[in-house]
């Protein structure tokens, strides 16, 4: 798999998600947000996280309009995948990659910590290492986190099974309790209804190793890399 980490004025996490791939064993080429190619057989886009353009406007919108952007929307409708992690999340949201919208954390606080995951499926390229209803073990970054979508957006993600991972308790349990942010419907990331484009809030890749505490977000990397080599 080669992989395409895109860095934007204000990304910190490139150089962290850059290595989770590494480690599962893809290819890494970086790209600037004011290219307006992706690399030659790029078979994943990855907008990672960080604070683009300072979070102005909105966050992630003036990056949802970079020059990059357009081929990665052609990129995503050609079934090519698109990872989004918490900064990218907002930005693939921005772009009209995703449905909804990131907005400030329902305590209007930023939030870094520990948090468990539910896995809603494994029967996608990004969660086959795991099991349905898994619970798994990553961290939490952002002070705007919080996913809303209208009502009909809602429906039709449950309805379609588009929901990747809902924040959860220890025991695997969805509770408000367990909800950092405010989130609908405890919604920690979603898929594109062909399943290609991920966006999430969460950090796999800050736990890859147990030297830094644990390895549960390895399994995502591991899953997009399996899924190429399988294809």
């Amino acid at each position: 798999m080669k992989a395409a980490v895109i860095t934007f004025p204000g990304s910190n996490r490139d150089g962290d998600v850059a290595q989770a791939l590494r480690q599962a064993g893809a290819t890494v080429v970086h790209s600037w947000h004011g290219d307006t190619e992706l690399p030659k057989g790029t078979d994943l886009v990855v907008l990672p996280g960080g604070f683009s353009y300072g979070d102005y406007l909105r966050t992630g919108a003036i990056a949802g309009r970079a020059h990059i952007m357009d081929a990665t929307r052609a990129h995503a409708a050609r079934g090519g995948y698109v990872l989004g992690i918490c900064n990218g999340f907002q930005i693939a949201c921005e772009a009209g990659l995703l449905p909804g919208i990131l907005v400030r954390n329902a305590d209007l606080k930023f939030v870094c910590k520990r948090q468990h995951l539910k896995v809603e499926r494994n029967d996608t390229p990004y969660t086959r290492a795991y099991a349905k209803g898994q619970t798994i073990d990553v961290c939490i970054a952002h002070g705007e986190g919080n996913y809303i979508a209208d009502t009909e957006t809602l429906a039709r993600l449950e309805g379609e099974g588009l929901v990747a991972f809902r924040y959860a308790d220890a025991e695997g349990r969805v509770t408000p309790e367990a909800n950092p942010n405010g989130s609908l419907n405890n919604i920690a990331g979603i898929y594109s209804p062909g399943f290609n484009v991920l966006g999430l809030m969460p950090h796999p890749e800050n736990l890859i190793d147990s030297l830094v505490g644990g390895t549960d977000g390895r399994g995502l990397f591991e899953s997009l890399v399996g899924a190429k080599r399988a294809a």
